[in-house]
Parts: structure tokens; C-alpha cells; sequence
């Protein structure tokens, strides 16, 4: 009886989809209503290459995300308003950049010099749904959608198997390594708000094999200094197991599946033992182990970089896309909602922000950029940093329902800023505008689902790919269209 080849409710035009055995023998070797094994094959194959097109089409084959969780003050960062109220405008004075009439603050100097290298986006926007705090918005950002258990403090239930997939997971399903490495790496630490830990950070409905590689090293957030003291145990071969007694197991096991019937044969080229091909190249590769050793930089550099945990972090994002990673995420090394070194300012702004959170920003994204465009790594990777949301143009008040002094700003989804660079990204643009107090977009909004679909724009993928939930509903990767203007 002809029988619909793949998994439950999944279309085998899905990239994550095998062929198993058992749907081979069914098939047989003969065409059945016109469909042979080699049609089969064939059709699968062929998944890969989705219709698109335009300005950036399948430009990037990496990606880091610099995700700067709480939320960062675009007022005091890289918008500065000239000729407010004073509960309005910043109390750091505005600079010049390497763009003539762009102005950041004098907290971004060093990213005032490479700002002629990358996109800014002034016109991030969007009107929220139970999404005033952190955990929702984060979800938002991380995997395109919202949900409907928001809870009044705007935070969602804990991870759950049923979430949406952050956009990491659905990129390496799609666009699979092509490198014995770690498709995607989360590093230092797990989103998180109060206690609600990795929420929109993981594989979700897709399963586990597509969750990250999570490298969270000991030590509290306020040590700086962790990044040093990495441990990669999981990538490390036991002292009994050497690399040439693995490769001889695997040599025994191609060797017996060589004496495997001829449809066997048929299907080895779809790679049905992926997992253990993958899970034996990197460990015996030691791409992975190498990419992890810091002490191999140069002391300069890790200067530049920023001798703190973010700085150290967007060096060894930089490794891991230079020995093969798809996707790296660097999330902020501090709790969203929490003060010392987090973008959370309700009170502090100034000091917090000229002595902690800006200086590590300035230093660690300004050299990742310039430091990957020397090395031609921007031809084809993608970097973006970005929020949740921004801050309230007037300090003082409340927006969230959180008290804010008055040198604090509270949250404000409305308006608020993302840098994007690399992979077909302009150079030297800038996209949208914010009106005289940075409160709204005047031009050209965009929406987070947005920007998540013009990263996948960017890796030659339909932002409206349709995926399969928990439930086997369809579902669109995001339900928006790429901001194609951003790409040259």
C-alpha cells in the first residue's frame, strides 16, 4: 500500500526530516504511482534550495548574535537628542561619528570609529502585548512570536518542550554544519529574568538535537574574569578512548553496512547515522577544543576585546565562526532584570552606565566587528546586536510598572536601536529615524519578527518556511517579510 514517506505530520521538503529504513522498504524498488527511491532522494535533496531572492539573498553562512538582554538606553547609547526637556535628554554629551550628521554619545567611542562599517537601525519598534518586562519580550525577539501566558509582571511560564524555537535552532536545521564543530553555542550565561531561566533560548518544539551548545562557565555573574577558567569537558576524549581506536570502530561500522543490502546502499548518502558521524568528527577533530583556547590570542587583542566576560566572549564568538560554528548567540552576562553591569537602569543610569554596562559594550562589539572585517570574516557572517526594547525617553516615570528614579529610565518597546553588519549588510547606513525625543519611529519601523526575517533572509531562507509544532499544526518560521533595504 503507498504510503507517505517521513515523520508524523512532517512534509519531507522539511530540512530536519530522514528518510528512515522502514520507509524504504515500503517504498521497494520499484516506482510506486510514479514515485521511485531515486524520486524519493531526489525530492529530499532538493529541499534545500528554497525559492527567494533580492538584496541579500543567502549572503551569510554564520551568525552572532550580541544579544544585549535589558534592555540598553538608546538616549545615552547610539541616539542622542539634542534641544529636550531635560528629564529627556541625556547627561552624556553627543560625539561624532565616522558618518557625517550621526552623532552617538561620548559612551560609544570606539564604535563611533567603525560605525562607517555596519548598519544601524533606529526604527526598532513595536506595540506590546503583555510585553513590558523582559522574559516576554525576550521570547519575542528570540523566536518570533508571543504567547498567551503572560503573566501581569509580563514574565511567561518556564521553558517548556512546546516553545517556539529560538531562531539559532531553526538555522542550523535548515542550514545544517558543513564543519566537524558545534553548530550553534550559547555563551556566558542563559537568558534570564528572576527565575525564569532560558526562556525562548532553546530547541523548543524542533527537540533537543537542535538545542544549543551551552557554554555557561562557574562563577557569579559580577566575576568578570570566569571566561578564563572555561571548561570543555564534553569535548574532550576520555584518556582511555584514543582518536585511532574511534576511527577504527567507525572503519568496522562502514565496513559491515558495505555488506548491506543494495537499498542500504541506496541511502547512505543521506547520512541516516548524522548523529554519530557529527558526534565522532568533532571529537576527534579538536576544531572545537582549539576554538575554546583563548590563551592562544594575543594579549593586544584581548585587550581590545575587554578583559571582562563580554569582551572575552565576543573573542571567542569570533573563534568559534573562524573554526566553523553556525551560530553563535553572546548573551549580556547579567541577569535582564538586575543592577551592576546589567542594561536594567531604573536608577544609576549615569554612573552605571559611564563605568560599566557602555565601556564593555564600546569595547567588546567595536573590536568583534572590526576585528572579523580584517579577517574577511564579514563576507559572509552576519552580526547583530540588539535588545528587548529600549528605554523611556522621560526619566523618572513609569512605564512598566517598575519605580525608576529620577536618573533612571524604565522600559519602552516604542522606539529604540540595533546594529547589524556583515553578509551583504551597507555599511556605513543608517535605517529609519526616531522622532525629537526618541519616542517613535517617523520612518520605516521595524519590527523584531522583522529583523528575525532578514536573518534568514540572509541564509537563503523563507522567513515563512513553514515549521511543525509540538501538535503537528504548521507553522511560519516568523510571520513577516525580510527588511531588505538594510542589505546592499
Amino acid at each position: 500500500m503507498w504510503r507517505i514517506i517521513g515523520a508524523p505530520g512532517k512534509d519531507n521538503c522539511d530540512a530536519g526530516v530522514q528518510i528512515s529504513r522502514r520507509d524504504v522498504l515500503r517504498v521497494g524498488g520499484t516506482g510506486i504511482a510514479g514515485l521511485s527511491l531515486g524520486n524519493l532522494l531526489q525530492l529530499q535533496a532538493s529541499q534545500a534550495s528554497t525559492t527567494g531572492g533580492g538584496p541579500g539573498w543567502n549572503k551569510a553562512k554564520r551568525l552572532v548574535l550580541v544579544y544585549l538582554q535589558g534592555g540598553p538606553s538608546h538616549l545615552d547609547l547610539w541616539d542622542p537628542k539634542e534641544n529636550v526637556p531635560e528629564n529627556v535628554k541625556s547627561a552624556f554629551a553627543p560625539i561624532s561619528t565616522k558618518i557625517p550628521g550621526v552623532q552617538f554619545t561620548e559612551n560609544l567611542p570606539k564604535l563611533s570609529k567603525v560605525n562607517d562599517r555596519f548598519t544601524m537601525i533606529r526604527s526598532m519598534s513595536y506595540t506590546p502585548n503583555g510585553l513590558f518586562n523582559h522574559t516576554a519580550a525576550i521570547y519575542q525577539m528570540m523566536t518570533g512570536y508571543t504567547t498567551d501566558k503572560v503573566s501581569p509582571s509580563g514574565q511567561l511560564e518556564p521553558p517548556t518542550p512546546k516553545d517556539f524555537p529560538n531562531l539559532g535552532s531553526n538555522i542550523i536545521r535548515l542550514r545544517p554544519a558543513d564543519a566537524p564543530m558545534l553548530p550553534f553555542v550559547m555563551l556566558p550565561r542563559p537568558l534570564q529574568e528572576s527565575n525564569v531561566v532560558g526562556k525562548g533560548g532553546s530547541a523548543g518544539f524542533l527537540g533537543k538535537a537542535y538545542d544549543p551548545y551551552t557554554l555557561y562557565p562557574e562563577g557569579d555573574d559580577m566575576d568578570l574574569q570566569k571566561m578564563d577558567r572555561i571548561q570543555i569537558r564534553d569535548l574532550q576524549l576520555r584518556p582511555e578512548v584514543f582518536a585511532v581506536r574511534l576511527e577504527r570502530r567507525a572503519a568496522l561500522r562502514d565496513l559491515i553496512n558495505k555488506q548491506m543490502p543494495t537499498i542500504n546502499e541506496a541511502v547512505k548518502d543521506q547520512q541516516l547515522d548524522t548523529y554519530f558521524s557529527q558526534a565522532l568528527s568533532l571529537i576527534t577533530s579538536g576544531r572545537a577544543r582549539e576554538a575554546f583556547d583563548l590563551s592562544s590570542e594575543p594579549d593586544v587583542l584581548k585587550d581590545a576585546y575587554g578583559r571582562n566576560t563580554f569582551g572575552q566572549s565576543c573573542l571567542l564568538a569570533r573563534r568559534l565562526i573562524e573554526a566553523g560554528t553556525r551560530v553563535v548567540e553572546v548573551i549580556w552576562p547579567k541577569v535582564a532584570n538586575s543592577d551592576n553591569h546589567s542594561w536594567d537602569h531604573h536608577v544609576g543610569l549615569t554612573q552605571r552606565m559611564k563605568t560599566q554596562s557602555a565601556p564593555m559594550l564600546d569595547a567588546g562589539l567595536a573590536t568583534l566587528i572590526e576585528d572579523m572585517d580584517q579577517r574577511g570574516l564579514l563576507e559572509d557572517t552576519l552580526v547583530v546586536a540588539v535588545g528587548e526594547f529600549g528605554r523611556s525617553p522621560q526619566r523618572g516615570v513609569s512605564t512598566s510598572g517598575n519605580n525608576n528614579s529620577t536618573d533612571g529610565r524604565d522600559h519602552w518597546p516604542y522606539c529604540y536601536t540595533a546594529v547589524v553588519a556583515g553578509a551583504g549588510i551597507k555599511r556605513g547606513y543608517v535605517h529609519g529615524k526616531s522622532d525629537k525625543t526618541a519616542s517613535a519611529p517617523t520612518d520605516n519601523p521595524v519590527h523584531p519578527g522583522q529583523l528575525l526575517a532578514s536573518i534568514y533572509h540572509a541564509f537563503g531562507i523563507d522567513p515563512e518556511t513553514i515549521v511543525y509544532n509540538h501538535l503537528n499544526q504548521p507553522r511560519e518560521l516568523v510571520k513577516a517579510q525580510a527588511v531588505t533595504e538594510l542589505f546592499s
